[in-house]
């Protein structure tokens, strides 16, 4: 900066102006406000003429940042920051990569520009599966292997990544051949809210800053107020979550996304003392033991009925909450090929999930409301 400061004094006055437009091409733009509350793994930072987003977190331990500069048509991108990726805004076509970039796109009225996806059969939003029936989404394979030469075919504006770790090569070979690639780390956030927030990311490719802030917005204080609701419980019931799984029991650790619901629902959730985001892997023996009498039952999506747990497992049925009848999954919604709407759609819609285990908890407390993810196992 003295440096600069320095020409800029000496610079004759004839030039002085043309001075002043180099310096302020020259400086790098860090002073911006952050326009991210609550997701930890992505920042925005806005500009005249282009935006600064940068990825912090595209997995678990990751020690590498990523800045990505969404350029408008007529701005102008800093000389220091010019061997950062350039994504020209708004894009007009696009492949991602996981179903939960999927709702971000529909919610901001821009489902039509998705040109290509892995294993389309995962997908439930019943929008893009008639865009896929129509034939104007392609199928790109798998995620850590996605067909290359579709992709080179299609062209896409940016194309959105999400890896678990530092190994992509097909992303990389992407990158290489000319086209932009983005990563998103969506499921990497720790609290539902910072979830949600990633719509923000897409809110920018598009140039819909204001409505994804808008559509966040309404998303926040709906699950906010579903807290206070949740607050005014006079009970605390015990739960158990997950289920068995190749011989193995699992269920989400203390601090994972998934049981802040259970936490922010007032619910006593059995292992909240465990630490970690992803999920604890328990023998049967183990879980029993602790949950044998827990009040209600959360399984994952691999259940549609009492009957098929207890086909899969006979155990089940010592379990009290199974005995009451008190179990719970979300399995029922899905895809026409399949895909299950939750893993799709909760992440981006945490304000519903809340509503719903506050529903399944405290029935009283939201009398009228009907789940929308959960319903109760026959």
């Amino acid at each position: 900066m003295k440096l600069y400061l320095s020409r800029f004094l000496l610079a004759i006055p004839l030039l002085l102006s043309i001075s002043c437009k180099t310096e302020t091409k020259s400086i790098p733009t860090v002073s911006a406000k952050n326009t991210v509350q609550y997701a930890k793994g992505f920042s925005l930072h806005n500009y005249d003429g282009y935006s600064i987003l940068t990825v912090q977190n595209p997995w678990p331990k990751a020690t590498k940042t990523y800045t990505y500069i969404l350029k408008e048509k007529e701005g102008i991108v800093p000389d220091s920051l010019q061997q950062n990726p350039i994504i020209a805004v708004p894009v007009k076509n696009i492949v991602v990569t996981s179903t939960t970039h999927i709702p971000s796109l529909e919610m901001l009225e821009e489902e039509n520009t998705l040109v290509g996806f892995p294993h389309l059969d995962y997908i439930s939003s019943e929008k893009v599966r008639a865009r896929i029936e129509a034939g104007k989404v392609k199928e790109l394979g798998n995620n850590k292997d996605l067909n290359t030469e579709v992709v080179l075919n299609l062209q896409p504006d940016v194309i959105i990544g999400y890896g678990i770790d530092n190994n992509n090569p097909t992303l990389d070979n992407l990158q290489k051949s000319g086209l932009k690639v983005m990563l998103n780390g969506d499921w990497n956030e720790e609290t539902p809210l910072g979830k949600a927030e990633w719509i923000k990311f897409f809110g920018a490719l598009y140039g819909k800053q204001k409505e994804a802030y808008e559509l966040f917005a309404k998303i926040e204080t709906d699950y906010l107020k579903t807290i206070k609701i949740a607050k005014m419980a006079t009970t605390t019931p015990t739960i158990l979550a997950g289920d068995m799984y190749e011989n193995r029991w699992y269920l989400p650790k203390g601090t994972s996304w998934g049981s802040l619901f259970l936490k922010e629902a007032k619910g006593h959730y059995l292992w909240k003392e465990t630490s970690g985001t992803g999920s604890l892997s328990l023998s049967f023996e183990t879980v029993f033991e602790k949950a044998q009498n827990a009040d209600i039952w959360i399984t994952s999506g691999q259940f549609a009925s009492l009957k098929e747990m207890t086909d899969k497992n006979p155990h089940y049925a010592q379990f009290a909450a199974f005995k009451n009848k008190n179990v719970y999954s979300f399995s029922g919604k899905k895809g026409k090929t399949g895909g299950i709407l939750y893993y799709e759609l909760a992440p981006n819609r945490p304000d519903i999930v809340l509503k719903d285990i506050v529903k399944i908890l405290h029935p009283d407390l939201l009398p009228s409301y009907e789940p929308f993810f959960f319903e109760k196992l026959k």
